[in-house]
């Protein structure tokens, strides 16, 4: 069977440190007939050496502009603005079938090209998602949202070791645990929001799809931290969570960790807020000093815990790997929604 030739780029978004293949996995699938490349990088947490040591070949950051015609391109966030027409296979969360902002531009840049992309928001199997940091996300997602209710995160945010965050969960544990609701809590998202919360000490209330069919919105607000793990279509009925009308006291509700972050989007169940939070900047605050009501909405949590994070996603996304050559499995899934937006929309 006719092996691709991946092309691991480098990550255009400096704050970025995860990489979508791990130098073990890479091993595994050179030893299967796979050729790979692996641009150097300044931000990623694994060092190019390593994959050195297991046959990768190597070349500089941004070369996949010029890569062989057939090679397929992986990475994890969004591209570069340039080159302005894309003609290579290109693998990584675009987020563009939502009517997220920039979606558009994208997509347009493949039609140019001639290119094609296979977003990993839509490898699916029945519906269902194959890859993803959820968990991790969510993770990060919670423990953001416990550290500020308490009063410790009082700055910019950095990569660390799931041992070292979870330390600071710990040591910060108060007497009375604070009341925190995840809803969306047995989605991948959800199941890392319960576990960092439980770790935390929080008194955790899970909610599900049949807990927000009608939203007990008094329910809600009685909560000191929410995280949100809800990924909605726009389209599916679902109520919005937190409102801008819903900053007026009396309400618990202190924190909001918005996992999902479809801040751009129509299917934003987070209207409160509409604009992505950064590294630099994690917290937005709405409401007053006295009543506030803060919103961490980082889109790229997961690299918060970078090396963790690129192992897991690595050891879900490489057994499909064979099946891209022909876009059999879940590429055939992907690639239907390529085809529905750029080809048929």
């Amino acid at each position: 069977m006719t092996r691709p030739h991946l092309w691991i780029r480098a990550e255009a978004r400096p704050t970025e440190q995860r990489v979508p293949i791990v130098p073990a996995d890479a091993a595994r699938l050179i030893a299967d007939g796979f050729e790979v490349t692996v641009e150097e990088s300044p931000t990623r947490v694994v060092p190019i050496e390593e994959y050195v040591a297991v046959g990768c070949r190597t070349a500089p950051a941004g070369s996949w502009e010029n890569a062989p015609d057939g090679a397929v391109v992986v990475g994890i966030k969004e591209l570069p603005d340039h080159p302005a027409d894309l003609r290579h296979t290109h693998v990584f969360f675009a987020h563009a079938y939502k009517g997220q902002e920039g979606a558009e531009e994208v997509l347009e840049r493949f039609r140019r090209g001639g290119g094609e992309l296979l977003d990993v928001e839509y490898l699916t199997v029945g519906g269902k998602r194959v890859v993803a940091f959820g968990f991790w996300a969510g993770y990060v997602g919670a423990a953001l949202a416990v550290l500020h209710a308490r009063g410790l995160l009082t700055g910019p945010v950095e990569p660390m070791t799931r041992d070292a965050l979870d330390a600071r969960l710990r040591e910060s544990t108060p007497g009375t645990p604070e009341r925190a609701l995840v809803i969306g809590s047995r989605g991948r998202s959800g199941t890392g929001a319960t576990e960092a919360l439980g770790v935390a000490g929080c008194a955790v209330t899970r909610w599900d799809r049949a807990d927000t069919a009608e939203l007990d919105r008094a329910a809600m607000l009685d909560h000191e931290i929410l995280v949100n793990c809800v990924v909605s279509s726009g389209s599916d009925g679902q109520e919005p969570f937190v409102r801008p009308e819903d900053v007026d006291p009396p309400r618990r509700l202190r924190v909001v960790g918005d996992v999902t972050c479809d801040v751009t989007s129509a299917a934003n169940l987070i209207p409160l807020n509409t604009a992505i939070t950064t590294w630099d900047e994690p917290v937005r605050r709405f409401g007053t000093d006295e009543h506030p009501l803060d919103v961490i909405a980082i889109d790229n949590l997961p690299s918060l815990l970078p090396r963790e994070a690129s192992e897991s996603f690595s050891a879900e996304l490489t057994p499909l790997l064979p099946d891209l050559a022909d876009r059999s499995g879940p590429w055939a899934a992907s690639l239907e929604w390529f085809r529905r937006h750029v080809h048929d929309g």
